[in-house]
């Protein structure tokens, strides 16, 4: 019998183009691997509420779900889903050191049950259910994420102020704009997708990961450690596709599909 996969997809920029429809072929794809007797899950720095409609999309029922970069994954319950693992963290210092740096920033954080607090709404936010609070109050609690969005800064600016502030008691991802997403120290999607992987009883041998940001880093070391496949998108920043160590197409030309077909292939290979 052959050994299963554990497949776990990025969502922006490697199953979704930036309108949000998905990229060319990808469903097809998911759908080859997936009845292939594969398990096909999403691994995406989004919350729950922005992340469970793609499992629909793509037709793909998980037992587990990793969102937040890492902090929170989500397990399926019956017809429903719980938060089965949820990392958080104290996050008063860092939003002290980030608020003295930027002042005029966006701010949000995301409980531990998965309300978010904001300062300020913004489109690209997913905030159903959240509450719009002043600054000090959302260091209150502890949460499983920081996310700040700047407008009008670039990825060298945020770096600096990374660097200046010294963020080394947590884990952080700096985007393709001013967004700086910031989860408990030690933890990033690979760890949550090992937590999966044990949990699943699949080899480590048989784990392939495919993304395209600075926050896909872990799970492409998490992958290639364990000695898996870690696929970087064509359009990713050269510092991911060295992490990962293979690349396939931009994302617009449907790369996840080419990715993900090749491991059908080489299955059928094998067999004929």
């Amino acid at each position: 019998m052959t050994r299963p996969w554990l497949i776990g997809l990025d969502i922006d920029g490697t199953i979704l183009l930036e309108d949000e429809t998905l990229s060319p072929g990808v469903v097809d794809a998911v759908a080859r691997v997936r009845d292939a007797g594969n398990e096909v899950t999403l691994a995406t720095g989004r919350s729950w509420m922005a992340t469970h409609r793609y499992l629909d999309e793509l037709a793909i029922t998980p037992e587990f779900v990793v969102c937040s970069n890492g902090a929170v994954t989500m397990r399926r319950t019956g017809d429903g889903w719980e938060r089965w693992h949820v990392e958080t963290f104290d996050p008063s210092k860092v939003l002290a050191l980030l608020g003295e740096r930027l002042p005029d920033a966006r701010y949000m954080v995301e409980l531990g049950s998965g309300q978010r607090l904001f300062t300020e709404h913004l489109d690209d936010w997913t905030l159903d259910g959240g509450r719009e609070v002043a600054f000090a109050d959302l260091s209150a609690e502890p949460v499983s994420r920081v996310v700040v969005v700047s407008p009008g800064q670039d990825e060298a600016y945020f770096q600096r102020i990374v660097e200046e502030a010294g963020l080394n008691e947590v884990s952080y991802a700096i985007g393709w704009t001013a967004w700086l997403d910031i989860a408990p120290q030690g933890v990033d999607k690979g760890t949550a997708m090992e937590r999966v992987r044990a949990r699943r009883g699949i080899d480590g041998d048989r784990v392939f990961v495919a993304g395209d940001g600075r926050n896909d880093i872990g799970m492409f070391g998490w992958a290639r450690d364990l000695g898996g496949r870690a696929v970087a998108m064509g359009q990713a920043p050269e510092e991911v596709k060295a992490a990962a160590g293979e690349v396939t197409d931009d994302v617009v030309q449907g790369g996840l599909a080419r990715a993900l077909s090749s491991l059908v292939d080489a299955a059928a290979a094998t067999r004929g």
